[in-house]
């Protein structure tokens, strides 16, 4: 098939004991939606890449490596140098163009994220709110072009206004 599928409540579990973790029965199908709904919008953010700069409207998933205890050489840097968390999670997707050519690497880390203030809080009423996630979507630094796809981004994303006049001007061409 084509479409990815999601693990089961019992295969969810059963990858969580294999890994060491002894979660409540209970909890596997909350803690099993927010899991589908990271991994979402992490396949958002891979395909933001792949649409932006390599034309990939359709790309596939051929590959994912789950590497929880390895640091990615910027998660190691950040954390050691400039002394943030650490990620509680890596994974390496593997995405396939459908223009051909070899899959491109993403390097995805998960941190936990800053809990906001909220107002009910203050009045010292219970409420329950999704949990707060950063995620960093890259291109492993596996090949030249990767860098300059990192360089792209970021340019995109510092000066949105005139990449979005550049895209135009490249659509009227």
């Amino acid at each position: 098939s084509s479409q990815w599928m999601y693990p089961s409540e019992q295969q969810f579990y059963n990858a969580m004991r294999k890994k060491g973790y002894n979660p409540p029965i209970e909890a596997i199908p909350s803690v099993l939606k927010i899991h589908n709904a990271v991994n979402e919008r992490s396949w958002l953010q891979v395909r933001k890449w792949e649409t932006e700069l390599h034309n990939n409207e359709d790309p596939k998933l051929v590959k994912f490596v789950g590497r929880p205890k390895d640091l990615s050489p910027k998660a190691f840097f950040n954390s050691r140098v400039l002394m943030t968390q650490e990620p509680f999670d890596r994974h390496d997707w593997y995405v396939e163009d459908t223009n051909g050519g070899e899959p491109r690497r993403y390097v995805i880390d998960f941190y936990e994220g800053k809990e906001k203030a909220v107002e009910l809080q203050k009045q010292s009423l219970p409420i329950m709110k999704p949990p707060s996630m950063y995620i960093d979507v890259r291109p492993a630094l596996d090949t030249p072009g990767a860098a300059v796809d990192r360089m792209v981004m970021a340019a995109r994303e510092a000066l949105p206004g005139l990449t979005a006049a550049f895209d135009s001007f490249k659509k009227s061409d």
